[in-house]
């Protein structure tokens, strides 16, 4: 045998060896989607959790096991009243399709506009109705509650004092009468003004806390 065929043979070799290497890579990767393996979780929310790193840095946190799909709307509310109701909202039918094992819900922030007032009795029943459809997903998803970061000066017309005294206890309500497990972002980040730029919306340093702050309490509650 030749220099040239030696050659030859040996590139064919190494090739063959790339190709069946592939193709156990793509069958193990089809093989775990197709179990199962992934666990798919969807981060429902406002604003906070589409315009942020939140998910990004969430996603990073459970690693390559689970999948982590942003189904965050602008602007969206609990109340089934107002201009942007999450319920109502293409997010919320894609969070659905998404077919997902847990499902985190960041909402209320909208719902502490000064203008809605007149409809925040409304909350807690429409939580709840929000999270009994949730539930009946065809995945039979965990959902997590979570409460809301602080609001600080703003000109979005959200107002701090409806949200600690109005709505925040109506998520708690909630979480009490469903028995759903309830995440505290407000807490870590009181007094931390220099995380919301503009008074609401985290910068990167608030989102990795919240994403922190939902790990954990999410690890925590698995054990």
């Amino acid at each position: 045998m030749n220099v040239k065929t030696k050659r030859i043979l040996a590139v064919s070799i190494i090739s063959l060896i790339l190709i069946l290497s592939l193709i156990v890579v793509f069958s193990e990767s089809r093989a775990s989607n197709v179990d199962g393996q992934l666990t798919r979780i969807a981060c429902l929310g406002d604003s906070i959790t589409n315009m942020t790193q939140y998910p990004v840095d969430y996603q990073t946190l459970v690693g390559k096991n689970s999948v982590v799909e942003n189904f965050g709307y602008n602007g969206a509310t609990i109340n089934f009243y107002s201009d942007r109701p999450y319920f109502f909202s293409d997010e919320y039918r894609s969070a659905q399709n998404f077919l997902p094992n847990i499902v985190i819900i960041m909402l209320g922030t909208n719902d502490a506009r000064s203008n809605g007032n007149q409809q925040i009795d409304q909350i807690v029943g429409d939580y709840e109705h929000m999270i009994s459809r949730i539930q009946n997903f065809g995945s039979s998803p965990k959902i997590f509650l979570v409460i809301p970061p602080p609001i600080y000066n703003n000109t979005l017309d959200l107002n701090a004092t409806v949200l600690t005294q109005e709505v925040i206890p109506r998520i708690q309500q909630v979480a009490n009468e469903t028995g759903l497990p309830l995440i505290d972002v407000y807490t870590p980040m009181l007094d931390h003004p220099e995380y919301f730029p503009d008074g609401v919306h985290p910068n990167n340093e608030g989102a990795q806390i919240i994403a922190n702050t939902i790990y954990y309490a999410l690890t925590s509650n698995s054990k």
